[in-house]
């Protein structure tokens, strides 16, 4: 089994920041991708950021050059730096991990999700 776990989320104004960091743990040999998405109310899932193993890193068009993903491979971790939010960023954002385990079955795997609040 493999779990992962968010934290950092909240309540944030306009302009602010908030960073948050997700820790996979079980079962795990590897861990290829990983990535952050999100979902706000009424609306689909989708992609924030992603990134690979070697470093590869990919963003949505609207967190470009306000969010930075980063990992910390040792810790299975991977962060979310958010900077400049804006209330159209309020979503439960979810981590996500593309996960090689010690019986060597694939699987992708999510966390429970974080609340992220943007509002004066």
């Amino acid at each position: 089994q493999v779990q992962l776990v968010e934290s950092g989320g909240g309540l944030v104004q306009p302009g602010g920041s908030l960073r948050l960091s997700c820790v996979a743990s079980g079962s795990i040999f590897s861990i290829n991708a990983m990535g952050w998405y999100r979902q706000a109310p009424g609306k689909q899932r989708e992609l924030v950021a992603h990134n690979t193993r070697l470093g590869a890193t990919n963003y949505a068009d609207s967190v470009k050059g306000r969010f930075t993903i980063s990992r910390d491979n040792a810790k299975n971790t991977v962060y979310l730096q958010m900077n400049s939010l804006k209330p159209e960023d309020t979503a439960v954002y979810y981590c996500n991990a593309n996960v090689v385990t010690t019986t060597s079955s694939w699987g992708v795997y999510w966390g429970q999700g974080t609340q992220v609040t943007v509002s004066s």
